[in-house]
């Protein structure tokens, strides 16, 4: 009798056992921006049919009232009210089966500020249940900043910057002509009754201490808007009237006309100068491109005192991927068949190095002697052990994925929520990457022309890989370069003349198709 009982209780356990469920969510908050549609993850492991399930998502302290309340195969008109018509149940990614495959996530349209916060994904069957919870980041990039001077004196400017419609609150910097920081003399923040913030911000400043002033708003996120005005120095009231009148002007005109011949020869004399030392490029592909002269200059000495020796991971390399004996260089293999129109997003090999503290500067070498720059190619960093696939969409920051990609005539972006393109006046041969991770920042440099191209701001967390793609079709490989040991003679010679770069083995410049490729990061 006893074994009888002992048997039908070890029977009940096994029942229940067999129909426990655990609910998954992803370990990073996801991000989007006030207006559009973002779907927050959840999803049943091991998977199993959840439409017989009751799946509930809520807010915290709001279980009665949920976003979505879905039970007995159909949603439920149970629900808050802000999230009424905009909330459904979404697909987590584009193979996903749905409610069939335990794919309970949440789709919300139109988002708004309010919307910022924790999400509870609560999932519970007859005899068992499980919740987790999910954090939203939303944000609005808000207006150009609107620069208004005010004189109050012959030689101070009282200048104002306003912007409205942002989300969180902002960071404002003032900047001068050489990108210094000037110091605000009042900033000013207000929340308006849709939740969004609006800052001014004033200060005084004189024409004598710079030609141009920037009012740039950030958010934490690295989106942001900067407004630029040049400063007019004042003309003492004594030279605009009298007899000096006349002579001022005549001497103004000839000063005009003497800058307007200065900057016409300048002109033609870079055109000649480039013409006579630059490669030409395709027809169309640098239509677009302008240089930024604010960032010249870099002191690329300074950044290579952070270089490390970055070496390929074959076993983290696409299977179409071919690498050199010294893990190098990568490139395409010649009977690879792209699937999908665009750019080649799956075709990637991980660096072998590991970071999760610190700074980091490695560079990549995109073109060869009498060889034109790469068109096509991707560098930045991921989350180690990330999976990576050919859906552009899927390879955000909220997914642990940070980079610029060159995309041939389609120009240079990163995969920034929004996404920022550059326009640049040369495509770069050699690219710098400085990777600083405890103040959550990515930067990329163009060495040949010491310049500053782009840093991407954000929150690192956990161990980050350096991320290579070498694109399609392209003659010349992507290649790392070894900065990390140069002496100072070699290094000035590098800063010099990079375009006479080479690998330390010229023998192992081509790909090495005999080494097995398999494997993801």
């Amino acid at each position: 009798m006893i074994s009888v009982i002992i048997g039908g209780f070890l029977l009940i356990l096994l029942i229940d056992a067999s129909v426990s469920l655990s609910v998954v969510v992803p370990e990073d908050e996801i991000a989007g921006q006030v207006g559009s549609t973002v779907t927050l993850p959840c999803w049943i492991s091991p998977p199993q049919n959840a439409e017989a399930l009751e799946i509930r998502w809520y807010r915290p302290k709001h279980f009665n009232t949920p976003v979505l309340f879905y039970r007995d195969g159909k949603i439920q008109d149970v629900q808050e009210e802000h999230y009424r018509n905009r909330s459904s149940l979404g697909l987590r990614s584009a193979q996903s089966g749905g409610l069939k495959d335990g794919d309970v996530s949440l789709q919300l349209d139109k988002l708004t500020v309010q919307d910022d916060g924790v999400f509870h994904c609560y999932v519970s069957g007859d005899k068992t249940y499980d919740s987790q919870t999910v954090s939203l980041n939303v944000t609005a990039l808000g207006s150009t900043p609107d620069l208004i001077p005010k004189p109050v004196s012959e030689d101070k400017v009282n200048m104002s910057c306003r912007s409205s419609g942002w989300f969180p609150e902002p960071n404002l910097r003032w900047m001068s002509e050489d990108r210094k920081l000037l110091s605000p003399g009042r900033v000013s923040v207000s929340r308006e009754a849709d939740g969004m913030f609006s800052v001014q911000s004033w200060m005084i400043i004189s024409p004598s201490e710079t030609r141009l002033i920037s009012c740039l708003l950030a958010l934490k996120t690295g989106q942001h808007r900067e407004a630029p005005i040049y400063l007019h120095p004042s003309i003492p009231s004594e030279v605009t009237s009298g007899p000096w009148k006349a002579l001022f002007i005549t001497f103004l005109i000839c000063a005009l006309l003497g800058l307007a011949a200065f900057i016409i020869y300048k002109y033609r004399q870079k055109l000649t100068v480039k013409k006579s030392t630059e490669q030409p490029c395709e027809d169309g592909a640098m239509g677009n491109m302008r240089e930024d002269n604010d960032v010249l200059n870099i002191n690329m000495e300074d950044l290579r005192t952070d270089a490390v020796n970055i070496t390929l991971d074959r076993e983290t390399a696409h299977p179409d991927l071919m690498i050199t004996k010294d893990l190098k260089s990568v490139r395409d293999t010649t009977g690879y068949v792209q699937k999908n129109e665009g750019f080649p997003y799956e075709l990637c090999v991980c660096g072998a190095n590991k970071f999760s503290s610190g700074r980091h500067y490695w560079e990549v070498e995109l073109a060869r002697i009498n060889v034109p720059p790469k068109d096509y190619w991707l560098i930045g960093v991921q989350k180690d052990g990330n999976f990576r696939s050919a859906d552009k969409s899927r390879l955000t920051p909220s997914g642990g994925f940070w980079f610029l990609c060159s995309d041939g005539k389609n120009g240079f972006h990163t995969n920034t929520d929004p996404q920022i393109t550059l326009s640049l006046s040369s495509r770069p041969e050699q690219l710098g990457v400085l990777l600083d991770y405890d103040n959550g920042q990515l930067s990329f440099y163009n060495v040949k022309h010491f310049q500053h191209l782009l840093t991407i701001n954000t929150k690192f967390s956990g161990v980050l890989v350096p991320l290579f793609n070498p694109g399609v079709g392209d003659t010349s490989s992507l290649t790392i370069l070894d900065v990390s040991v140069a002496s100072p003679d070699t290094s000035q010679q590098l800063l010099g003349n990079t375009s006479s770069l080479k690998t330390q083995d010229d023998s192992v410049a081509s790909p090495d198709s005999s080494q097995p490729l398999l494997g993801s990061c």
